[in-house]
């Protein structure tokens, strides 16, 4: 499954390749609550199509609504503001939410409010050079000037958020997260699924063919050699994390100490609080390792739940892949979480 961004960006393109009048929406100010996080996309065709998401639907039902010719009542006339159609001319501003009454109409949180950009029949070339780039891995910021509409792109060294500063919208967008994990048990067919559902793109490394082979999960690319090596070849990046699965000292404890050594945001391995300590203890005697060297591993991994089923713990582990992902603090950040969480796993 591919990351949002991209499928509705992709979406988008083949629309107006087709000859198909198309908008794109962005969120770009929020106040108080609301559905969707500043920078969500969604595109809109004429034919009433619709990729993406900046709320729970209603907003998206009023868009719909203003610019789709399928959805226009027959021999009604419009209301004030309602063409029926995708019009051409610079981006416009739209906010839902400002009233409790329209807050309601529109299923947004008690005080949420949001302003959208609409950008009105994108330029299928720069569409094109941006999903391109994106395909291939690279970070790029797409920068909309305001008064035209007129789109340019620049490649990024480092993820940003959107700005929009009244003169130029700039809105970054990132190749896939990616998940990389050593072992192709049960729990990895769990794991790797709750992954790619949250738009991962899933790599699992086993050099077992007896795991191997009997592998069922369509759309995660197996790979046969060491852990190790895989993990240097793989050029792990900050949106990539690094999950060993095998109980294998064999085969995980060189691929998390490679992977200790790059930018990957989360880095963890399966075992019982009693098996992590016996594989820091073997990496700090047999790999040179320190305590603070150590100290990004994370181990056991998940969030506690009480899980005991493999579907149940890829829960809790997917959990707190997603919460370190989007930088959200987790109990066992802090010295008192940590204290509760080690009681848990005795």
């Amino acid at each position: 499954m591919e990351n949002l961004d991209i499928t509705v960006l992709r979406k988008l393109l083949q629309w107006r390749r087709d000859g198909q009048r198309a908008l794109l929406a962005t969120v770009v100010r929020t106040w108080g609550s609301s559905p969707r996080p500043v920078g969500s996309i969604m595109a809109l065709c004429e034919t009433g199509s619709v990729v993406g998401s900046v709320s729970g639907g209603c907003i998206e039902d009023d868009l719909i609504y203003r610019y789709s010719r399928a959805n226009a009542p027959a021999g009604v006339q419009p209301a004030a503001g309602i063409t029926h159609d995708i019009p051409t001319g610079p981006p416009e501003r739209v906010t839902y939410g400002v009233t409790a009454d329209e807050a309601h109409r529109f299923g947004l949180p008690c005080g949420g409010t949001l302003e959208l950009l609409l950008e009105f029949n994108p330029d299928a070339d720069t569409l094109a050079a941006l999903v391109q780039a994106l395909s291939i891995g690279r970070l790029m910021q797409r920068c909309t000037e305001l008064a035209t509409g007129a789109v340019t792109l620049q490649p990024c060294d480092k993820p940003a958020g959107l700005s929009d500063d009244g003169v130029t919208l700039r809105n970054t967008f990132g190749p896939e997260y990616r998940m990389l994990l050593i072992g192709a048990g049960q729990l990895t067919e769990y794991l790797s699924t709750m992954a790619l559902f949250c738009g991962f793109a899933v790599t699992v490394c086993d050099p077992r063919e007896e795991y191997r082979g009997s592998w069922a999960v369509a759309g995660v690319a197996l790979a046969h050699g060491m852990p190790d090596d895989v993990v240097r070849e793989f050029q792990v990046d900050r949106r990539t994390c690094v999950i060993a699965l095998t109980h294998d000292p064999k085969l995980d404890d060189l691929a998390l100490l490679e992977a200790l050594q790059t930018e990957a945001f989360y880095v963890g391995a399966i075992g019982s609080r009693r098996n992590n300590e016996a594989r820091r203890a073997r990496m700090i005697e047999h790999l040179d390792q320190t305590e603070a060297s150590l100290a990004p591993l994370r181990g056991p991994i998940g969030i506690y739940i009480g899980s005991k089923m493999p579907s149940e713990i890829a829960v809790s582990i997917m959990a707190e892949v997603l919460a370190v992902k989007n930088a959200v603090p987790l109990p066992r950040d802090t010295q008192v979480g940590w204290a509760k969480d080690r009681l848990r796993t005795r």
